[in-house]
């Protein structure tokens, strides 16, 4: 009697594990990040999917669903506890404005271990999903823990999770163990968006050639065998490394896996600039170059961006990103990638003026006084450029950036 009673539960689907997000909440796509088993990168790729599409101007969150090891909030350099209010947990906003969770961000110290069964565990994911407010997001990454345990079914089975994306390595046991979650993700309903081989290769810096340090990549072969699509192979690189032990992940400028993007865009149905047009033409966002609150005298070397949003020509919403760096060309590619339509500030080089020109970024030289003022200004049609571009002064050379 019982065993046909369990088959039939199985076969009518009767139980619905499934959890509401907050009330607060209104996510678009979610995006499970996982691994056959670990040391393979997981947790860097589910830094570059949030950082990318953040960078295309979506609205982007991270789960940490990897409870026992979590490195998400290291990799974008938050120190700070989340906190809560009445409404439930608030979510960490990073540098660029990407919303993270994680156990980490609730524990008095980052090094306390979580020795936790996974009844526990699972728990502690379905309130990351139920009992934190996470507002309007576009793309949720979640990260989760290697393997197919506790943590993985309780996402697959309680989070509404869109599509999966499994990261691997070149070790031929891989194969075997990538092949497992791939079956799991079948037998959960749950569609795999594609195959990520992280430590593909390296670059030799002097000739270009790729030297594959772990053997020959067995990933095509996994691909046609369940006929998946590889989205990105990618190269051991130290910067990658020093970004994320750094805190900077989100401001690493090596090369990125765009392909995922654009697969995820796909996935999405819409693109950027369909979702501008969506929330209204006038829409816009508004870069001033800052040394605290007061307009920056230079481009290239203020100390933070002050980022205004602005709908119907009032300001709705505002934050601050700290100067990246000066690399040659960098800051203008940089803020395009943030979204940025207007930038505002003391001086300008004339190659920074020229990348925006080419970006269709609007540019104001010659502003001075507060930058909130200063965005509100132009916001009234009231701040025009004065055209000013530094040419010769101590810093020559460097506001071209």
């Amino acid at each position: 009697m019982s065993g046909n009673i369990n088959q039939d539960e199985k076969n009518a689907g009767k139980f619905d594990f499934s959890v509401k997000p907050h009330e607060l909440s209104k996510i678009n796509k979610v995006i499970g990040v996982m691994s056959g088993k670990g040391g393979v990168g997981k947790s860097l790729v589910t830094s570059m999917l949030a950082v990318m599409m953040n960078r295309r101007g979506y609205r982007t969150a991270i789960l940490d669903a990897d409870v026992t090891g979590p490195s998400i909030p290291k990799a974008f350099g938050i120190k700070e506890k989340a906190s809560g209010s009445e409404q439930g947990l608030l979510p960490i906003e990073s540098a660029t404005g990407i919303k993270i969770m994680s156990i980490n961000l609730l524990l008095d110290n980052d090094t306390d271990p979580v020795v936790w069964r996974g009844p526990l565990l699972a728990g502690a994911v379905k309130q990351f999903w139920s009992d934190v407010v996470w507002g309007e997001v576009d793309f949720m990454f979640i990260d989760m823990p290697p393997g197919t345990g506790d943590v993985p079914l309780t996402v697959f089975q309680s989070l509404a999770v869109d599509g999966i994306i499994i990261v691997t390595s070149p070790q031929e046991l891989v194969s075997m163990i990538v092949s497992k979650a791939v079956r799991m993700a079948e037998m959960m309903g749950i569609p795999v968006l594609g195959l990520v081989e992280n430590m593909a290769y390296v670059k030799c810096p002097d000739c270009g050639k790729e030297h594959n340090v772990f053997g020959e990549s067995h990933i095509e072969k996994i691909a046609r065998d369940y006929n998946l699509e590889v989205l990105a192979r990618i190269p051991i690189d130290p910067g990658i490394a020093a970004a994320c032990d750094n805190g900077k992940i989100e401001y690493y400028d090596g090369e990125w896996p765009e392909g995922i993007a654009a697969r995820l865009e796909t996935e999405a149905g819409t693109k950027r600039t369909v979702k501008i047009e969506e929330e209204g033409k006038d829409m816009i966002k508004i870069a001033v170059a800052s040394e605290g609150e007061e307009v920056a005298r230079h481009f290239g070397h203020c100390e933070t961006f002050e980022i205004f949003e602005a709908e119907n020509g009032q300001i709705v919403g505002s934050q601050s990103i700290p100067n990246p760096g000066h690399k040659p060309g960098f800051l203008p590619n940089f803020l395009n990638d943030q979204g940025v339509n207007v930038v505002i500030s003391g001086g300008m080089g004339a190659g920074a003026v020229e990348i925006f020109n080419e970006k269709n970024i609007e540019v104001i030289t010659g502003a001075q006084g507060q930058a909130r003022v200063a965005a509100e200004l132009y916001l009234k049609g009231m701040l025009k450029s004065t055209g000013a571009v530094c040419h010769d002064h101590k810093h020559h050379g460097e506001c071209s950036h």
